[in-house]
């Protein structure tokens, strides 16, 4: 292969390296499951454990298969049109249903084969407290999503409970069920539709988080195919490394509560942390991402691209909801300082303190002090250090004023980009540099 836009060019493994986003291991992998051929290891042990996993596989896609062939005419079917999903989008997906039977997937899957040791190995089915040999059906009664890997194979699923007759909601199962973490499946390191994401995330150069698996179907409908989500838990390091072999740049699209804006503050500053640009979009009040689109996909659409840089965007909500400034301030250094304090590039965490300063009607340097003050308690913090001693190793070095204008100017370069008004700061950059 070779690209004739950017030079790069390679064998087959090289290409899958490049397209999937794997190493030379997972490209061998990939490629002879292709071609049909079996890879033969030298270690015993090892070549037990890749059988393991191929026959937990076969388990996890035939299982996915049993529940999509019982969605027809069920209660599952029937939620997932009332929530708006196309039957392109259920069989697409591959959406399923599991019976509200305490050992349908069991009986139909032993009888296949398939046997007691790999259903609990693959978190399908569970052994009945003080019963030991006695197990039934992890799922029952949901609407079931299948969670893939990044090369589309089924490795978990999140069951929607189907279960809306009792008002008391303490007393319902859980909404959603997420399978548990075995071999194949690890949810540190796996995004809901990153298989079918990872290539828009490419084209259009950024990829979309939103809250949940509905969230994610409802985005892909409405066209936003580089939409993912997590399982059941918050966003990690290994999620952050996934994303960033397809793009560097984040959108949160996550719900409007104060509970979505605080996962959208701890999920914005790990992104920043390992480099990602991050924005996020404003939703309605209340509103999920898939409420939102049902209600009216354009308007979602527009409050997509009228998203703000993650800074801007906590600065936006704060002063809307603060209207005491006192307050204001104190939510701006607990939620604002730590996102520009993490931010790699110097440009734009002294582009972003401007904007902070501009919106709290302080100056710079008052701002400055403040993320610096921030640096070494958070330092303090992790490594154990009384903040006095910690402090001479952190305090940012003093600058001339020459230096802090020439820092500036590029800040306005940065964030004003192909505008006349760029095109004269530059002038002015390059005179005093």
């Amino acid at each position: 292969w070779h690209c004739f836009g950017c030079g790069l060019g390679g064998d087959g493994f090289s290409f899958i390296e490049k397209v999937e986003g794997v190493d030379f291991k997972g490209a061998l992998k990939m490629l002879a499951e292709k071609a049909g051929v079996t890879i033969e290891y030298s270690s015993g042990a090892h070549k037990e454990d890749q059988s393991k996993k191929e026959k937990l596989r076969a388990l996890m896609n035939r299982a996915s298969e049993w529940y999509a062939s019982k969605l027809s005419g069920s209660p599952a079917q029937m939620y997932a049109k009332q929530r708006g999903l196309t039957d392109k989008t259920i069989s697409a997906w591959r959406l399923g249903y599991a019976p509200d039977e305490w050992r349908a997937l069991l009986e139909a899957l032993t009888a296949e084969g398939f046997a007691v040791p790999e259903l609990l190995s693959a978190g399908l089915i569970k052994e009945a407290d003080g019963k030991q040999g006695t197990y039934y059906d992890r799922f029952r009664n949901r609407l079931m999503f299948p969670i893939r890997d990044t090369a589309g194979r089924v490795v978990a699923f999140t069951g929607r409970t189907l279960d809306f007759s009792n008002p008391d909601s303490s007393l319902q199962s859980a909404k959603y069920l997420n399978s548990p973490e075995t071999e194949l499946y690890h949810k540190s390191e796996i995004l809901f539709g990153m298989d079918s994401a990872k290539d828009a995330m490419r084209v259009r150069k950024f990829t979309m988080l939103v809250e949940g698996q509905i969230d994610v179907l409802h985005a892909h409908q409405a066209g936003f195919e580089n939409a993912v989500a997590l399982s059941g838990t918050a966003l990690s390091e290994k999620h952050v490394s996934l994303m960033k072999r397809y793009s560097e740049n984040l959108m949160l699209v996550l719900d409007a509560d104060p509970a979505g804006l605080g996962a959208t503050a701890k999920s914005a500053e790990l992104a920043l942390r390992h480099g990602l640009r991050v924005k996020a979009a404003k939703l309605p009040s209340g509103k999920d991402p898939a409420d939102s689109i049902g209600e009216d996909a354009n308007d979602f659409s527009k409050r997509i691209a009228a998203a703000k840089p993650i800074v801007e965007f906590f600065l936006a909500e704060l002063a809307e909801r603060e209207r005491d400034a006192h307050r204001l301030m104190r939510s701006a250094e607990a939620i604002v300082l730590p996102l520009i304090a993490v931010m790699q590039s110097p440009m734009e965490r002294e582009h972003f303190m401007q904007s902070t300063a501009r919106v709290l009607g302080l100056s710079n340097e008052a701002v400055r002090e403040s993320l610096q003050h921030h640096i070494k308690n958070r330092i303090a913090e992790v490594s154990g250090v009384p903040v006095a001693r910690a402090s001479s190793a952190t305090s940012l070095p003093k600058r001339s004023s020459r230096d802090i204008r020439s820092e500036q100017l590029l800040a306005v370069i940065h964030a004003y980009q192909d505008t006349i008004l760029a095109k004269r700061v530059e002038s002015e950059y390059r005179r005093i540099t």
